[in-house]
């Protein structure tokens, strides 16, 4: 099953957003959530206290910050590409340029391991970081991410 597919949609990815470091690129990704109803602010402060357990960044200028939030009934996900690479603390050293944000509820755990494992798979395909970094549009990018891009 393509859980990737089952929580983004072209209104929750932003491509070529400015950032200057890793607080700021959380807080404008956090902005992609307002449109559901969930506050900007708490959306960043999940990922913030997720963060301080230690770095999203996965590698190859890619991070999937992700954090619980109580009260959301299911998990959600957006997609951002920054306009230039802000460093991330991710494990091979290198900046991030993309960030996968992924919210669940307070009570997810398999789905939750399930979603991150799906989206370490999709972001270790070279074809598919090379693809993100040149697409022009959020549906390009939607597809690119869920598999369904031809």
């Amino acid at each position: 099953m393509n859980l990737i597919a089952s929580l983004l949609d072209v209104e929750h990815i932003a491509l070529d957003l400015p950032a200057a470091d890793k607080q700021q690129a959380l807080g404008a990704a956090a902005l992609l959530f307002a449109r559901d109803g969930l506050d900007p602010a708490k959306v960043q402060a999940a990922l913030a206290e997720r963060e301080r357990l230690g770095s999203t960044g996965i590698g190859e200028g890619v991070a999937i910050p992700h954090g619980r939030l109580k009260g959301l009934a299911a998990p959600r996900g957006a997609f951002v590409r920054l306009a230039t690479p802000v460093p991330f603390d991710a494990c091979d050293g290198r900046p991030v340029r993309f960030m996968f944000v992924l919210l669940v509820p307070e009570q997810a755990t398999e789905e939750h391991l399930q979603i991150l494992s799906q989206l370490a798979e999709r972001f270790s395909d070279p074809d598919v970081r090379q693809a993100l970094m040149t697409v022009s549009d959020p549906e390009s990018a939607l597809g690119l991410l869920t598999g369904t891009d031809g």
